[in-house]
């Protein structure tokens, strides 16, 4: 589902305007990303969390030539679901 879409189902369901919806999408995912960019947790109650975790620097190996490389140390988002989008979407 693309923003577009997202805002046009939205638009439906909650009778708000495209306008309210798109600006209260954008505020949403830039918090969101703040928020992460400082090493925070992001909870939504019923719908899960998001998170950063640190990966260490490790070995790899480049599937074209099959050479060694290192890869750096790295933050990376994760996302783990609340019991109720898990239960929403075991349904379907």
């Amino acid at each position: 589902m693309t923003k577009t879409q997202w805002i046009d189902r939205a638009a439906k369901e909650s009778g708000m305007t495209k306008k309210q919806l798109e600006q209260a999408y954008d505020a949403l995912f830039t918090t969101l990303e703040n928020t992460l960019a400082e090493g925070e947790t992001v909870q939504i109650t019923g719908f899960g969390s998001f998170a950063v975790r640190q990966s260490a620097a490790r070995m790899g190996r480049n599937p074209k030539t099959n050479e060694a490389i290192q890869i750096p140390a790295s933050r990376r988002v994760v996302f783990l679901p609340g019991k109720k989008l898990k239960e929403k979407v075991n349904e379907a």
